[in-house]
């Protein structure tokens, strides 16, 4: 499954090859079926992950404005046990973050061994907004392309396992979804008029998305673009994606302590 979601690294990553709407021939009730049987496969094999703690795990989210990160991360990570999963949501950054070079506060909150990190945003942030928004100088975010694909070097080599998922979605259901944000009363509340500044620039972000899945997309730390106009489509992809990365990883329960037969709890 997960080479059809990718592009050979060195390849120029071009969004317009990639559908949406793709939903692989499945209808919504299979597909739902599918993630559900990931999801409890996902929460054994994370188990075994923790106790394991040969590697870490972390799964990057990406994707713009109502792709629906949120909404993945409820539908997927239910599984897994609190204990070993790490939630990070990458917002502005602090006065604090600023004062120390990009990648610092990434980091700092890269998951342990034996768990799973889930970034909702990530470093990306730092070749997207920032260059749409014109937040540094063109050098400055020229400059992290690179310097992004040594840090994934470096935290690979060190037992991370990088899962990169970009949730590509239509601007025409971007507008539906915006736009159910303001009818449903229980959902005007995540409606930020911001959204609609960055949409103008839908154009700029297609553009800095393809050239960050062009130019970080490496042996180590493939992307992989999931069609996300279908929310059932898109949880049964990313379910899948890291599902058989654990599988790969192939997680062991390590030895008991010796000489633990006969032993009688009172």
């Amino acid at each position: 499954m997960a080479e059809s979601f990718s592009v050979k690294p060195g390849k120029k990553v071009c969004l317009s090859d990639f559908d949406p709407e793709d939903a692989g021939g499945f209808d919504k009730e299979a597909a739902q079926a599918e993630t559900a049987e990931n999801v409890i496969a996902i929460d054994e094999l994370s188990y075994r992950f923790y106790a394991d703690k040969r590697r870490a795990l972390l799964l990057v989210l990406q994707g713009i404005d109502t792709s629906g990160k949120d909404g993945l991360i409820r539908r997927v990570i239910t599984g897994i046990d609190p204990l070993s999963c790490q939630i990070t949501a990458f917002k502005q950054p602090s006065l604090e973050e600023l004062d120390h070079d990009f990648l610092w506060r990434i980091h700092r909150v890269l998951p342990r061994r034996g768990d799973v990190g889930i970034f909702n945003r990530s470093h990306y942030e730092d070749v997207l907004v920032a260059r749409v928004r014109k937040l540094v100088p063109p050098e400055e975010w020229q400059s992290r392309y690179d310097r992004i694909n040594q840090f994934e070097d470096l935290i690979t080599a060190g037992g991370t396992t990088i899962v990169k998922c970009f949730l590509h979605i239509s601007k025409e259901e971007q507008r539906k979804r915006l736009q159910k944000r303001l009818d449903d009363p229980s959902r005007r509340w995540k409606f930020d008029k911001g959204d609609l500044a960055d949409r103008a620039l839908w154009n700029e972000y297609e553009e800095a998305y393809e050239e960050a899945l062009t130019r970080c997309n490496t042996e180590v730390a493939p992307w992989y673009i999931i069609p996300a106009d279908v929310k059932w489509r898109r949880d049964q992809v990313v379910s899948s994606l890291l599902k058989q990365t654990l599988e790969r990883l192939d997680p062991k329960f390590p030895p008991p302590q010796p000489d633990l037969d006969g032993i009688v709890v009172e």
